[in-house]
């Protein structure tokens, strides 16, 4: 038996009571959620917001229809069953997974939100032979659908082309300061910082395999400690810069790979075609750097260039200088 699930009901040995208050708890749950998500958005993203506030404003008006039917067919009493009474009814994500979602992502939450229950009900009404339960499970089928077409008259009334401009620039923004920017400063700090001690070890000893060791350590322990350096930093509360844990994941993962991309190749036990090889991969490494500093960062692209290169020239130099010495 697993934990959890002997408790549950199948849905075709729910009566047409229960699944009508399934229904009222299920839009009940909705509303909340729309409204945790208008609240999330609000200050970001205030159109967004009021989409949100809409369409759980909609979510009320179908759940009191619900709550006036059921009073009509059985009595005030409404019996307490929820999603996660039912085995196999659609399901929906805690709130706090999504809370740092993408604008774009939690649109499309909400959208998978409408078409789970338009689904669900669909194909319960299949399912079932009494007519009066076919009739309620289409009803309330309908009245999904009519969410999502609901959604799209609110979309239009309050995110006009400037206001979605406006939040997509946000959104665009906020990537920027919590991915790109604290991954771009690990990917330079891996890339550039790691040379010196990588090709002084390589030229000092050529022996590929050290000098594969003291990149790889010197790749994961700086990933490491730029990691928790962004993270700690700051909590992004103030700064707006976003959760400190995908800044940490971003500059640690970037500042890793940024180091292992010129510490792989002396895997290959030929010295010279090692070097050359992860000469190349740094080649490569700097493009990339100035290209992502020109493509998000709007550094020209000449600047870019001129700083990375120029920058992983001086610390290659000084690591071939030091190990040849």
């Amino acid at each position: 038996m697993i934990p959890g699930f002997a408790n549950r009901r199948q849905f075709k040995d729910l009566s047409e009571q229960e699944i009508l208050a399934l229904a009222i708890s299920s839009e009940e749950d909705d509303a909340r959620i729309y409204r945790q998500y208008a609240h999330m958005l609000r200050d970001d993203y205030p159109a967004s917001a009021a989409i949100f506030d809409g369409m759980a404003t909609e979510e009320d008006g179908h759940r009191q229809r619900l709550i006036d039917l059921h009073t009509q067919r059985f009595g005030d009493v409404i019996p307490l069953i929820r999603r996660e009474h039912v085995a196999g009814y659609y399901a929906r994500r805690p709130v706090w997974l999504v809370e740092n979602l993408s604008l774009d992502s939690v649109r499309g939450e909400a959208a998978q939100m409408e078409h789970d229950a338009q689904r669900f009900y669909e194909n319960a009404a299949k399912r079932v032979t009494d007519a009066a339960t076919r009739k309620l499970l289409g009803d309330l089928a309908a009245a999904e659908a009519g969410h999502a077409d609901r959604a799209s008259e609110l979309t239009e009334e309050h995110l006009d082309k400037d206001a979605k401009e406006q939040e997509d620039d946000a959104a665009h923004r906020q990537f920027v300061l919590t991915w790109v920017q604290p991954g771009l400063a690990g990917l330079m700090d891996g890339s550039v910082s790691t040379l010196a001690p990588i090709f002084a070890v390589a030229f000092a000893t050529q022996n590929t395999w050290t000098t594969f060791l003291v990149g790889l350590a010197a790749s994961v322990g700086a990933g490491i400690s730029m990691g928790f350096t962004e993270a700690a930093s700051d909590d992004g509360q103030i700064s707006g810069r976003g959760s400190p844990y995908k800044r940490g994941l971003s500059a640690g993962v970037m500042t890793t790979l940024g180091g292992l991309g010129h510490a792989l190749p002396y895997l290959i036990t030929d010295f010279w075609t090692a070097t050359i090889i992860a000469l190349i991969v740094v080649f490569v490494e700097l493009w990339a750097i100035a290209w992502i500093q020109n493509r998000y960062m709007q550094t020209p692209f000449m600047k870019a260039v001129f700083q990375v290169v120029l920058g992983g020239a001086l610390v290659f130099a000084a690591g071939a200088l030091i190990g040849s010495g």
